[in-house]
């Protein structure tokens, strides 16, 4: 396959590992990209790690604001096929249309299930017990097209979204390398996706980040925080101030629903629905996550006790 003319698209580090794979096995004429985004409190201006790794390996990158607009440099390339992964916008049907070998996209979910931008996500956060791996076609929906393989994998209880993202990642850059053959000598079958199965995961934003004690369980918590860790992480509020986490763990525990039940220099349980959260690793606002016990030894834990949580907050 050195000979095929592919031109990746991707973005986040999810999808360096097909990358790399594809540099060594394939012909990767360029590198389409988001644009360089601002970063930290600093807003340095930064570039994406696909970008970066296209760079380190001499590949040209192309990263235009809006590629429905701006995909005119790809198709003077004429590449063979046109290979997508965690990219982050629709790809238009001119450049669908493109390659000859079509265009394929490397999802993280089991397709229909889990359409769109955070499938690994919302996989987590709804306590799903596998998910995986699908290759499939590209059409002008969002993750619509005809499935070529799927892959599944375990969800374990110490996964979180970095190391669940890892491992899927690694499987997508061997399903990717596995099926481009078959792909090019056209001995795939073509599934259609049943779209009354189908089920979408958004884009992480703000709202999604507060955790609801007062009306989540302690399991709904503890998917939500192992979802959104280490970045860009779960929060709740005290006296109006942001108190982020990383880790937590469910207990026993009696007491009022969506208040401090529990703080003292080495524990600080917050009660859900049905049963405690135990705050293992907190970040405050402006400095670094900590364990609970490092963190009460800065802070007066009379002052979070019986406190509510997230007072005049509103969750979806």
């Amino acid at each position: 396959m050195k000979k095929l003319k592919v031109v990746y698209m991707g973005t986040p580090n999810f999808s360096v590992p097909a990358l790399d794979a594809l540099i060594k096995n394939t012909n990767v004429i360029m590198v389409v990209t988001s644009p360089d985004a601002y970063v930290g409190r600093k807003k340095v201006l930064t570039e994406c790690e696909v970008k970066k790794f296209a760079k380190e390996n001499n590949i040209e990158t192309f990263s235009p604001i809006n590629i429905k607009k701006e995909y005119q440099k790809i198709t003077d390339l004429k590449p063979d096929i046109i290979i997508t992964c965690a990219y982050g916008q629709i790809i238009p049907k001119e450049l669908l249309e493109a390659p000859k070998y079509g265009c394929i996209n490397i999802h993280a979910s089991l397709l229909p299930k889990y359409r769109g931008g955070a499938p690994i996500h919302h996989a987590i956060i709804n306590d799903e017990s596998k998910t995986g791996i699908t290759i499939m076609y590209m059409d002008e929906g969002m993750d619509t097209g005809d499935i070529i393989v799927k892959e599944e994998m375990q969800i374990i209880e110490e996964d979180n979204i970095e190391t669940l993202s890892n491992k899927l990642s690694i499987l997508g850059s061997k399903m990717i390398i596995d099926v481009l053959p078959k792909v090019i000598n056209k001995t795939i079958t073509r599934i259609k996706q049943n779209n009354k199965e189908a089920s979408y995961a958004p884009i992480i934003k703000r709202e999604h980040e507060l955790l609801d004690f007062k009306n989540k369980t302690a399991r709904e918590i503890f998917n939500q925080v192992r979802a959104l860790s280490p970045s860009p992480l779960a929060y709740f509020k005290i006296d109006n101030k942001d108190y982020k986490v990383e880790e937590c763990e469910i207990i026993s525990q009696a007491g009022k629903i969506n208040t401090v039940v529990k703080a003292d220099k080495e524990n600080l349980v917050i009660m859900a629905k049905d049963k405690g959260v135990s705050i293992l690793k907190i970040k405050p606002v402006g400095k670094n996550t900590m364990t609970i016990k490092d963190f009460f030894n800065g802070n007066d834990p009379n002052n979070f006790i019986k406190k509510e949580v997230n007072k005049n907050e509103k969750s979806i």
